[in-house]
């Protein structure tokens, strides 16, 4: 039978965390209650809430909340540091302030990490994780400091941050040549990157997300001990998607075959689906990524 169609209403919040105030979205279906089935989303390492715009349209019935981490977007001037801890510490306020006490998790890219760690920090307000190309330990060379890190696992988007963009046009037009949306640019794209621009204090403009809470946020989900704890002790059903390709449309993607299995090998509990046809943006920032996420999505709220 098909779903109701609903009318899916839009707002923003700002909410109260150490070191300054947390900006989120929520998509909800008019009329909504508390008892409104509800996602807590959580986006990538240099990302904002608009990650999960494609996501949310497909869920319209579904009460959708994904915060700005501290450190990027509108929620780029929370001081002091951050942290899988913090962030996750975070979006209990966050879930707090919507009056929401339990939802399922989907964190996308780093949002995975830190979705797994506020799973064993706050186990109560999780019913279920959907971790999307992020979440279980990556394949990362040991003995380099915090920056060599941040270089090895995100290259060229490391280098982005120190770059300065004369205007809102000059940032669009160099995600238009960028390897990971070759032939897949769709008018949404247009809004998300400009979402990403801010003034810089030195002139131009550069994009939101700062380099030291990324640096310090990369480090701690490849050699800090936070998330290693939260892994020994996940309890919630998780459904890890990944894919094929990198942040750069590159082969063989955040996660090579052979660190995969010995990955899932020492998770055995946590169901797989690997999805053919996408790289590390488009698994959700695309229609037909959407399309496949919104599914899994789906099949956890029928089991909640």
């Amino acid at each position: 039978m098909d779903r109701p169609m609903s009318v899916q209403t839009h707002r923003t919040v700002d909410v109260a965390v150490p070191g300054g105030s947390l900006h989120a979205a929520v998509w909800e279906p008019a009329g909504a209650t508390a008892e409104t089935p509800t996602i807590l989303a959580v986006h990538g390492v240099t990302s904002s809430h608009l990650a999960w715009a494609w996501v949310a349209q497909r869920l319209a019935d579904v009460r959708v909340i994904a915060p700005d981490l501290r450190g990027r977007g509108r929620s780029n001037d929370v001081a002091g540091p951050a942290g899988l801890a913090v962030h996750a510490d975070d979006l209990e306020l966050l879930l707090d302030a919507v009056g929401v006490s339990r939802a399922i998790v989907a964190g996308h890219s780093m949002g995975g990490f830190v979705s797994v760690v506020f799973a064993h920090r706050h186990p109560e307000r999780v019913s279920r994780l959907v971790l999307v190309d992020g979440g279980l330990p990556l394949a990362v060379p040991t003995g380099m400091d915090p920056d060599e890190t941040m270089t090895a696992v995100l290259g060229p988007t490391a280098a982005r941050l120190s770059m300065r963009f004369d205007d809102e046009a000059a940032y669009l037009a160099f995600w238009r040549e960028h390897p990971a949306f070759a032939g897949a640019w769709e008018p949404r794209l247009d809004d998300y990157f400009a979402y990403d621009l801010v003034p810089a204090a030195d002139g131009g403009h550069r994009p939101a997300t700062g380099y030291a809470v990324t640096r310090d946020d990369t480090a701690d989900m490849t050699t800090g001990t936070t998330l290693p704890d939260a892994l020994r002790s996940l309890s919630h059903p998780t459904t890890l998607v990944t894919v094929p390709r990198g942040l750069q449309n590159e082969e063989p993607g955040l996660y090579p075959a052979a660190h995969l299995d010995a990955v899932l090998r020492a998770h055995p509990g946590i169901d797989h689906r690997r999805v053919d046809g996408f790289n590390h943006y488009t698994i959700v920032m695309s229609h037909e990524g959407a399309d496949v996420v919104a599914r899994i999505l789906r099949s956890h709220l029928a089991l909640v």
